[in-house]
């Protein structure tokens, strides 16, 4: 992990000494670059990211993820996300690779959720859903699908060959890794194979954040009157299929029972056997990073239980919803 030294040699390569910092405080929460908040002396607050080794355990994907959010964070276009101050993307660079950005006001949605009112949640999520379509809009320019961070390669140039890709770096890594999985990685491997033509019904590179859960989720404001504040970490975005967004959208959940967030999101979403069928795949691959990430991770038992016993079960809902829908389909 970086040390305190770290973050001072990447503000000092911005023109940021010791004299000029008011407060420097690690932020808790992250998974995998440290997190630092640097409040500087003219008032200035920004939030420090830098990346474990290169030569640290983790997913294939991880490979690249500031150049990510460096990309999320550019092409949002909301006022909610964090802007850009200073970034080095290059490991090769004197002080390695770095993100500094602007902080986003108040507090992650989950830690204010006990106070809310029912009306005050619904009304919130009317306005995710606005603001998730916004995202949505967003093109990646150069019509390649993927991560932009190079995990995988160069951008593909369809949805199937990258979402394959990226499925199969993770079954890679349940392998090299000896996760603990419900079924045989070559078994799901080979269902996902088989409902992979779907994936040709997304012909446009659309911005994913593919985590929006609500710690990444920011609420300002006072109880009952509260906005969307802040969405961030947008590290693990790529350029693909908007439906993907839905799952994180409701965690171990079906996003079709949230009513308010649809109504915000509009009425160009349709439920219908394509986007069924592509949002069980999307299940699949992110319950498969949170069941293969807690062995690179080293977490405790505890949380390997927790996420045996409620992800594990997830991953199974989502293949068989994959196998249904093929059976359906002839």
């Amino acid at each position: 992990m970086p040390s305190r030294a770290a973050v001072r040699t990447v503000l000092n390569a911005v023109g940021v000494g010791a004299d000029d910092i008011a407060v420097c405080l690690p932020l808790p929460g992250g998974t995998y670059n440290t997190v630092t908040r640097v409040t500087l002396t003219d008032g200035r607050d920004w939030v420090v990211k830098i990346p474990p080794p290169p030569t640290a355990p983790g997913m294939s994907y991880e490979r690249g993820l500031l150049v990510n959010e460096v990309t999320f964070y550019t092409a949002a276009g909301i006022p909610a996300a964090p802007s850009v101050v200073h970034s080095a993307l290059d490991p090769g660079s004197a002080t390695g690779p770095y993100l500094i950005m602007s902080t986003r006001p108040g507090q992650p949605w989950h830690e204010a959720a006990a106070t809310m009112t029912h009306g005050e949640e619904a009304r919130l999520r009317r306005e995710l859903g606005e603001l998730v379509r916004r995202l949505h809009a967003v093109t990646g320019a150069s019509g390649g699908f993927g991560y932009p961070g190079g995990a995988m390669g160069p951008l593909a140039p369809t949805w199937r060959a990258a979402f394959t890709t990226m499925t199969d770096a993770v079954l890679a890594d349940a392998d090299t890794y000896r996760a603990r999985l419900p079924r045989p990685t070559d078994r799901i491997r080979a269902l996902l194979a088989a409902a992979a033509p779907v994936l040709d019904d997304v012909t446009r590179p659309a911005l994913v954040h593919f985590d929006l859960w609500q710690g990444n989720l920011l609420v300002d404001g006072e109880p009952g009157a509260r906005t969307i504040g802040g969405v961030i970490d947008g590290e693990r975005m790529f350029w693909g299929d908007p439906v993907a967004d839905f799952v994180s959208l409701a965690l171990l959940g079906n996003v079709e029972e949230d009513e308010n967030f649809l109504t915000g999101y509009g009425s160009s979403l349709v439920f219908d056997a394509s986007v069924r069928l592509r949002l069980a795949l999307y299940r699949c691959y992110l319950y498969l990073i949170m069941l293969v990430e807690t062995v690179p991770r080293r977490v405790p038992q505890e949380h390997r239980d927790w996420t045996w016993s409620e992800v594990g079960p997830q991953l199974v809902s989502a293949l068989e919803d994959v196998e249904a829908a093929l059976r359906s389909r002839g």
